[in-house]
């Protein structure tokens, strides 16, 4: 059996933003503490500026620009053209699948929208958080409050939860309940650190 794996993945969150890598006027305890116990990247950037082409080259494992959807940003549901993530291309979560391990995102996927593209489409076992790539932290809503722009899931089903944002993808909800076996958690930008 493989070592179990957490991957934490937070835009704009830059090198010495975290205790653990040096910053001083504010500590991440929890972080602090993961990184104690497992192991810690020093010597890795970012393949972009921006969190689409970013998520495009983490989850591939390939430049971004050799793909369409790495290409866009902002990726809009308002773009005239489907665009996202191919579920037909390799992903970390389906070659770890191949090797035996129960895959979960949590948070922000921003990488295509239903019916074509998604997490679970693209390798992962489960899928708690939101797909655009901005969400208010009070309504879950990525238009205005009076809009019908939910955009919270579990797995390929919206949901309602009330609650900060922060606070709800932190307890994870459901998938924590379902995903028992999960060895590779994936966890993208709403976490306190």
């Amino acid at each position: 059996m493989g070592p179990n794996i957490l991957f934490i993945l937070a835009d704009d969150l830059g090198y010495a933003d975290l205790s653990c890598y040096g910053r001083r006027d504010f500590t991440t305890p929890n972080i602090d503490r993961i990184a104690a116990d497992g192991m810690r990247f020093t010597q890795a950037y970012a393949n972009s500026a921006v969190c689409t082409a970013s998520r495009v080259a983490l989850i591939t494992g390939r430049y971004q620009y050799r793909l369409a959807v790495g290409l866009e940003e902002p990726l809009s549901s308002r773009m005239p053209r489907k665009l996202g993530l191919s579920p037909d291309h390799p992903t970390l979560p389906s070659i770890l699948k191949q090797a035996g391990y129960q895959t979960a995102l949590v948070g922000k996927w921003h990488m295509g929208l239903l019916p074509d593209f998604g997490p679970l489409q693209s390798g992962y076992d489960h899928f708690y958080g939101f797909r655009a790539g901005v969400l208010d932290y009070f309504t879950h809503k990525y238009g205005p409050p009076s809009s019908d722009t939910e955009d919270l899931w579990e797995d390929d089903v919206k949901i309602r939860q009330t609650g900060y944002l922060s606070d709800i993808v932190a307890a994870a909800g459901p998938v924590s309940q379902k995903s028992a076996g999960i060895r590779h958690l994936y966890v993208r930008d709403t976490l306190k650190i």
